[in-house]
């Protein structure tokens, strides 16, 4: 199954949080109404529901996913989305880390293929981790608000 079927697929199990790494968040289907709506009632299902996602570009996610700001601007207190500082910005794999067993990879971004790995909590939690190297090397890129000077 290619990579960007598996997102929506019933095949992962539902977890509290998720972390999402990619180049430019295309891949993810952010506007697909599908997607936005799995998303959406992922993050109804509780107040402690969390998404962290780290680009490297956003302006894919801004421009050209309406859905997905819909959903930044309804669920601000649950997602957060930041860019990566340039000096990590070669980073060519792309991943989503659901829990700490189940995750999806792309070892390279820009083709289909991946992996996905269910009850590995090994991979899974040093997948995590490396979410947590590049997350504390972004910042904050995308509000749901258009305020500015």
């Amino acid at each position: 199954m290619p990579f960007s079927g598996t997102l929506g697929t019933r095949m992962i199990p539902p977890s509290r949080t998720g972390f999402e790494f990619d180049p430019d968040g295309a891949a993810l289907r952010l506007n697909d109404p599908d997607r936005a709506g799995r998303l959406e009632k992922f993050l109804q299902a509780s107040r402690t529901r969390r998404l962290y996602l780290v680009l490297h570009d956003t302006g894919h996610l801004e421009r050209q996913c309406p859905r997905m700001m819909s959903l930044l601007a309804r669920y601000a207190h649950a997602i957060e989305i930041h860019r990566t500082h340039e000096a990590i910005r070669e980073l060519q794999d792309a991943f989503m880390v659901l829990d700490s067993a189940h995750y999806l990879r792309r070892p390279v971004a820009a083709f289909f293929r991946g992996a996905i790995g269910l009850a590995d909590e090994n991979e899974a939690l040093a997948m995590r981790a490396r979410f947590d190297e590049i997350w504390s090397a972004s910042y904050p890129a995308v509000s749901s608000t258009t305020l500015g000077l």
